[in-house]
């Protein structure tokens, strides 16, 4: 891994990682935008979708975050159920301080998961080697 290579490069090219690989990567993107970063992804691999259930552990989940100054949702998912995709809406709007949220696509963001997006304030996905706006804000 390279200290050139961008932090969300890193998160993508790792293989095999660890919840405790993965944190200091977060950690890493979280000082570069100056927002706590959730992450949010489903299996592409597994028959998962994006559910009711998704939005319920999503909350859980920000209500012990501090989003005063809002928060950045990492997404990669293949989609799933539209009305789950509203609740995390509303559930990133309603618990940032700013009533904003970025939408950070890592890979893919497909149907739903594409509905959480446009959802969102801003969003970063194509190339992650041209997020520099992101961090220069």
């Amino acid at each position: 891994m390279s200290k050139n290579e961008p932090v969300i490069g890193q998160v993508l090219t790792e293989q095999n990682q660890s919840h405790e690989t993965r944190i200091p990567i977060f950690r890493q993107l979280e000082k570069l935008l100056g927002l706590p970063v959730i992450s949010f992804f489903t299996s592409f691999n597994f028959p998962v979708m994006l559910e009711n259930k998704d939005a319920d552990m999503l909350e859980a989940l920000v209500q012990k975050t501090n989003t005063s100054k809002g928060l950045a949702l990492l997404i990669n998912s293949p989609g799933g159920d539209g009305l789950a995709a509203e609740r995390i809406i509303n559930i990133c709007r309603n618990y940032s301080g700013t009533k904003d949220f970025l939408a950070l696509v890592s890979g893919k963001a497909k149907s739903a998961a594409t509905m959480v997006c446009f959802g969102s304030s801003k969003i970063y996905m194509g190339q992650l080697l041209n997020w520099d706006p992101l961090i220069h804000r």
